[in-house]
């Protein structure tokens, strides 16, 4: 069995990483699982990748460090055990240290499991904004990579992404920088693969944990302490992040979802420059229509809001998810603009709707049940 961690930032293409290479391994015959860990309370990333007929076993939780070293592995024991997969793709939130997760599956020691490089996506269409915004925090996932992947080069201007890469590479001169679009087949792509999941050199020490040394440590600015020796990653990453979910009483058409997902996405944005006007994170909404997932993204403020509608089957309650990550704002606040606008937005629309809170932050407990998570039998 096969590990391997595809960490980065909020959105720097995760999700549709993940979604390619499982559905590539699982057309090749190989047994695939995808393992999502997600910030706050409700899954979002999960069922989008459910919707591209790869189910998995998603885990949310608001607290990562902690909540991986419980249930990753209970999940990772129970995964090999029950289904033994060929190959498990494991996507952190992008506001964990990536590393962390890695460590932690291979002091699991789990027998015939090689745990593959760890890779970590940059959004190089945004590199130089990260850098300004989340600088602490993106220096401690790009140390740490082994495999530093400068993902949407098709978003780039191509004079710049020689720029790019050299910066990249300096930042990390350990790691293997490499080219991709997860939305172009090319060789760039092929090359990720293979780098990616080739076999991978034992270590002398086969469960030696990277450490940082004193002229790679990052100091948290607020704090004057360096960054890795804070355990909670989302406080680290000065990021407030926010997920919720609402239901709505009947089915909508598809048109319409589209309309109000980019109007609330809209309001939304305008409403969070108003307090970072330059924020960096991800904003991720999607409306189950009647017959479609209609699914909207936001990664900065001078990026455009994307929409991808997905054919799928939706229940009886149709669901409007939206997850929410953003630099430089206050917590609270940002639980307001988010709730505020959707309701209006849907009272406008006259959708009747309920709108069903978060859980508490806890702990995950007990055991999770494996999923058959590719499209073999």
């Amino acid at each position: 069995m096969k590990v391997l961690v595809v960490g980065g930032f909020l959105g720097s293409g995760k999700t549709s990483t993940i979604i390619r290479l499982g559905m590539e391994f699982s057309a090749a015959g190989q047994k695939v699982a995808i393992i999502v860990n997600e910030i706050g309370e409700v899954g979002l990333d999960g069922d989008v990748i459910s919707k591209y007929g790869l189910d998995m076993q998603e885990i949310t939780n608001g607290c990562i460090c902690c909540t991986l070293k419980v249930s990753m592995k209970a999940t990772m024991t129970l995964l090999k055990r029950d289904y033994n997969p060929d190959i498990v793709l494991v996507e952190p939130t992008g506001i964990a240290f990536p590393q962390v997760i890695k460590n932690d599956v291979e002091l699991m020691e789990l027998k015939d499991t090689t745990i593959q490089p760890l890779v970590t996506l940059i959004d190089g269409s945004r590199f130089k904004q990260l850098m300004k915004e989340v600088k602490n925090f993106a220096m401690r996932q790009i140390i740490d990579a082994e495999i530093l992947g400068i993902n949407k080069i098709d978003l780039i201007d191509k004079i710049r992404i020689p720029i790019i890469e050299a910066s990249v590479q300096q930042l990390n001169p350990n790691a293997k920088v490499i080219l991709l679009s997860a939305s172009l087949k090319d060789e760039h792509w092929d090359n990720f693969v293979k780098l990616a999941m080739g076999d991978v050199p034992k270590h002398p020490e086969k469960h030696e944990l990277k450490t940082i040394s004193p002229d790679t440590q990052i100091i948290d600015e607020a704090t004057g302490k360096p960054i890795e020796e804070t355990l909670d990653s989302i406080e680290a990453s000065g990021i407030a992040s926010y997920a919720t979910e609402y239901t709505l009483n009947e089915k909508i058409a598809t048109d319409l979802a589209q309309i109000v997902t980019k109007d609330i996405m809209k309001a939304i944005k305008s409403e969070v420059m108003k307090l970072s006007p330059e924020f960096v994170g991800h904003i991720k909404l999607f409306i189950e229509s009647d017959s479609n997932t209609v699914k909207t993204n936001l990664t900065a403020y001078d990026q455009d809001i994307t929409m991808e509608v997905i054919d799928t089957i939706t229940g009886d309650m149709p669901r409007l998810k939206v997850l929410s990550a953003v630099s430089n704002i206050d917590h609270e606040k940002l639980v307001h603009i988010i709730n505020d606008t959707i309701s209006e937005k849907l009272t406008d629309k006259k959708i009747i709707f309920k709108h069903s809170k978060p859980h508490n932050h806890s702990h995950a407990h007990g055991h999770p049940t494996p999923i058959d998570l590719s499209n073999n039998n």
